[in-house]
């Protein structure tokens, strides 16, 4: 997890699922801590539909990008 200079709190999970790991409770404990002027930069190596319903649900905004075949980025902003 790192901040950058315009507030982003990015996420690579890729390394997580690399490894059979669940990466759901880190990005559910990287949502927790966000401030109100942070957003959440989450990579990952698919579109992870299951995560933008849940997402969606807790009141935010998704921009999804594709990088390359298995590098997707998903941008998580609270809605106001």
């Amino acid at each position: 997890m790192t901040t950058n200079k315009k507030n982003v709190i990015e996420l690579d999970v890729r390394p997580i699922l690399k490894e059979k790991g669940d990466p759901f409770e880190k990005i559910m404990t990287t949502v927790k801590l966000l401030k109100k002027s942070e957003t959440f930069l989450l990579h990952a190596p698919f579109k992870p539909t299951p995560l933008l319903t849940i997402m969606k649900k807790k009141g935010f905004t998704i921009e999804i990008n594709q990088l390359e075949k298995k590098h997707w980025t998903v941008l998580f902003r609270k809605e106001e």
